[in-house]
This record gives structure tokens, sequence and C-alpha cells, in this order.
């Protein structure tokens, strides 16, 4: 089932992101660095709006950004596969791995972490809207696509 929603913003950040990405990893070098680029201007768009360091949106574009900082030297390049593929499952179905990895995360949850948990976090269909909301373990905040 696609979710594509071009009326939001963020789809439209994750959507040049995603292209950014495809063109590094394909060749064209100068992708990760304007793909961390955006991801920069993205986050600091989501702390503007947002005004809290802790709120989700601002944690998920945090460590995407992170990430993309982790694989930008060229030995660990090909660790951009793992954003890129991400980043088109969130853009065309949803599904973003990194905001369900972050609502794992010690301070986003309530109950304790079990395979239980990671199976229904990381298994389950994606969500409209917030993943926080959806499952009950997270911690109420704002999505990442928000």
């Amino acid at each position: 089932m696609l979710m594509i929603d071009y009326n939001k913003l963020s789809w439209w950040y994750w959507l040049a992101t995603a292209c950014l990405l495809t063109a590094g990893v394909l060749g064209y070098l100068p992708g990760f660095p304007l793909a961390i680029a955006l991801t920069v201007i993205q986050l600091i768009h989501y702390l503007l709006r947002e005004k809290n360091l802790a709120a989700f949106p601002i944690q998920v574009r945090a460590w995407y950004l992170a990430l993309l900082l982790v694989a930008f030297p060229e030995p660990l390049q090909l660790l951009y596969w793992l954003p890129t593929i991400g980043t088109w499952a969130l853009v065309l179905v949803g599904y973003c791995g990194m905001a369900r990895f972050v609502s794992l995360l010690p301070w986003n949850r309530r109950q304790p972490l079990s395979t239980t948990l990671l199976r229904k976090t990381f298994l389950s269909r994606p969500v409209r809207g917030s993943i926080q909301e959806a499952f009950p373990h997270a911690s109420q905040s704002q999505d990442m696509q928000s």
C-alpha cells in the first residue's frame, strides 16, 4: 500500500533526500554531502518548529543525520545503501526504520526491551501518522513525518 503524502513538506524533504542518496550510491558522489546538507536544513527547520530537542521528529532527524555522517568517509560509503533503501521505504510506503529504532530508545518507551517488543516494532505494518501513537510502548510525541 502506497503512502505518498505530497501535501506534507516532510514528505518532500524525504523524497529529495532519497533522490540525492540514490544519486550518490549510483556514483554521483556529491549526492552524499548534498543529502547531508538537506538533512541539516530539515533538522534546523524542525528544531525551529518544535522548539524542543527531545521532540520525536528532532530525535529521528538527528539520528538519521548521524547515520549519514558515519557513512561519509569513503571506506564506509557502502553503508549509504541502508538509508537510501530506508528513505525510499518511508517515501513510498510510510515505513520508517529509523523512527522505529528511535522509538525503542530508553527515554522513548515505557516497557522493557524484549524480543516481542523488537518484533512488534520492526515487523508491524507501516502506519499513517506517528509510530509513537501507533505502539503503546512509545511515549506520546509527534511523528518524524509531522
